[in-house]
């Protein structure tokens, strides 16, 4: 009888599991397929094995995306879990006044990456771009933050961190409402300090939502492409190439599926060991800390 149940709900699940298989199964396994090929898009190709893999190993492009994708991660994942967690703290409060900022500040989350980038040319465009005027009124030379080697990766990571805000401030809003008001009130009749409540109360009871925004933006800021594409096409002199950038060039500029299915599995290995460091490595902390 147990047994039959179990495969009732079995049936109950498999309309989801085979549409889970058709969007995401299936596809992993013909891009490794591709990966294995040299293919373009009107051809069969033939199988090469390990050969785009080694092709890329030597690709001093590929590795100089690579080497821009991590760049800017880490200059946007850390500013913008601060940011958030801090515009959380601020619009933690009940009234008209909070939700409407916080409804602000999540505005830019629902707009598309092209308005996102052709919002951020107007602003950052030396010529005549709202940062380039502002310069010019203090007497300064404009920055050329879209063409020189050295601003255009904090460019894209200033436009990234407007555009991304929203969603992490809401999960720090909602892990924020979840902490017991109880909590506070000791704090208050210990005459805890604000900051002292902030690191022993507020911040260890956030430690999971904490952990889930960090995970989810870096595996988010590792995919960037859109802003790239759109606001500098990788230039200059791909200096804000990133690696979802190089392998669309790869498949769509040079017809080459097999070696961009290779840079996509290179690029997913890479996520994918990056969170389970990450999730590891919190886990351990949280463990350290639960066990004094």
């Amino acid at each position: 009888m147990t047994a039959a149940r179990d495969w009732r709900g079995l049936l109950f699940a498999l309309p989801f599991l085979a549409l889970y298989a058709l969007i995401l199964i299936f596809p992993l396994m013909r891009g490794v397929w591709l990966s294995l090929n040299q293919v373009d898009l009107f051809g069969d190709g033939h199988f090469v094995g390990f050969g785009n893999y080694a092709r890329l190993l030597h690709d001093p492009v590929f590795g100089t995306s690579l080497v821009n994708t991590f760049e800017v991660t880490l200059m946007i994942v850390p500013p913008l879990t601060v940011i958030a967690l801090f515009l959380a703290l601020a619009l933690n409060r009940a009234g008209k006044g909070a939700a409407i900022i916080r409804g602000i500040f999540f505005s830019s989350a629902v707009l598309s990456v092209t308005i996102v980038t052709l919002i951020w040319r107007f602003i950052l465009a030396p010529d005549a771009g709202l940062l380039g005027e502002a310069w010019k009124t203090f007497g300064w030379q404009p920055l050329p933050f879209l063409s020189d080697e050295h601003l255009v990766l904090p460019a894209l990571a200033l436009t990234t961190i407007w555009w991304s805000l929203g969603f992490p401030m809401l999960l720090f809003l909602a892990g924020l409402q979840q902490i017991p008001e109880d909590m506070y009130e000791a704090a208050a009749l210990d005459h805890s300090s604000r900051w002292t409540t902030f690191w022993r109360i507020t911040l260890p009871s956030l430690r999971r939502t904490l952990v889930l925004v960090v995970m989810l933006q870096t595996a988010a800021q590792l995919q960037l492409f859109g802003q790239s594409q759109l606001l500098t096409a990788g230039g200059p002199s791909g200096a804000s190439r990133t690696a979802v950038l190089f392998l669309f060039e790869a498949a769509f500029g040079r017809w080459e599926l097999g070696y961009a299915s290779a840079a996509a599995e290179i690029l997913f290995l890479i996520i994918l060991a990056v969170t389970i460091t990450q999730y590891w490595a919190t886990g351990r902390a949280t463990g350290a800390d639960g066990g004094r």
